[in-house]
């Protein structure tokens, strides 16, 4: 008779547990979150593109000759201003000065051999034999010339200087010469404006060097492919420089007006961060449960941002405030 009663008891103990886990699973199931929402309307928006880089020079030179050998004399030091045509480096003269005296010889010979051409003497083969080896004699002392006296072949500074006189030329640049009269800069963009940039727009460079001066510059390449990996589009910037106060190594921002467009913009705030990832979301509306959806970020206006996605629309409802708090397919409840 006792058992009984004990394991009636029990059976009510676990029939009441039973019941309560049951409630609070059910209010769980209903749970709900306040929040605020709004309804999304396209908004009119100035598109500018704040964007930073590092300037280079246009143009860089490695001063490398294609001979081996010993330096005879460097004409310049490190800061020297040059124009094209200048004399940068004469290497050892002794190859260039064999290769000269080669195409005297096979010059006079080629004169021997059209006179004995012109009284049938010779063959016209054994001519256009000896008028190969002199315009290859001629080749090859036009390349030793470009490699034993090395001229600039652009206005710049010198860069960089690696050797001194009488030093052993074994491949590293002797010189480096950079164009800093014109400068030029890689920014790159996100591919949603691939179909804004066009090549000749304008372009302002600013520097925290000088604060109140903006720097002309024009589009000259929009590289034509996306980064899959960032999904980015590069362009380079010319940027006239005749005052020469930028220089190669700045760091600059570069701002590109794309004109007005109309974007859908929401508060910053109801933006959210998927936790371990780059990925953007935002909550809509979907008749009082939580939405997630994803979402691309465009740019960004004081406190509010442009999203980009197939589902924000106009008229839909997002969650503007408690979008922390929420999970997908919550149930929510208005402020």
């Amino acid at each position: 008779m006792k058992l009984v009663k004990i394991t009636t008891i029990g059976l009510c103990a676990l029939v009441l547990f039973t019941g309560c886990k049951k409630k609070e699973v059910e209010k769980e199931e209903v749970r709900e979150e306040l929040v605020k929402t709004t309804v999304l309307q396209k908004s009119e928006v100035a598109r500018v593109l704040d964007l930073s880089t590092t300037l280079e020079g246009y143009e860089t030179m490695s001063i490398a000759p294609s001979l081996t050998g010993r330096i005879e004399h460097i004409y310049v030091e490190v800061g020297a201003r040059v124009s094209a045509g200048t004399n940068l480096v004469r290497m050892d003269q002794q190859q260039y000065n064999n290769a000269k005296l080669s195409v005297s010889n096979l010059q006079l010979e080629l004169s021997r051999m059209e006179a004995l051409r012109e009284s049938g003497s010779v063959s016209q083969q054994a001519l256009d034999q000896t008028k190969l080896g002199y315009d290859q004699a001629c080749e090859s002392l036009k390349f030793l010339e470009t490699n034993t006296f090395v001229k600039a072949r652009y206005p710049g500074v010198i860069s960089a200087k690696n050797y001194e006189d009488g030093e052993l030329y074994s491949g590293q640049a002797i010189l480096t010469l950079t164009q800093i009269n014109v400068l030029r800069a890689y920014v790159n963009i996100p591919e949603n404006y691939f179909p804004l940039v066009k090549k000749g727009m304008n372009v302002d460079i600013t520097t925290s060097i000088y604060p109140d001066k903006v720097f002309p510059a024009t589009i000259e390449i929009v590289h034509p492919t996306i980064d899959a990996a960032s999904h980015t589009f590069k362009v380079k910037l010319k940027i006239p420089n005749g005052n020469e106060l930028l220089r190669p190594g700045m760091y600059a921002n570069t701002t590109i007006a794309l004109g007005k467009a109309e974007a859908m913009v929401v508060p910053y705030q109801s933006v959210q961060k998927l936790i371990g990832s780059n990925e953007r979301y935002v909550y809509l509306n979907e008749n009082g449960v939580a939405k997630r959806v994803f979402v691309k970020l465009g740019q960004r206006f004081d406190d509010r941002i442009e999203v980009i996605a197939d589902e924000i629309t106009e008229g839909v409802e997002i969650v503007t405030t408690g979008a922390e708090r929420l999970v997908d397919g919550v149930k929510l409840k208005f402020n």
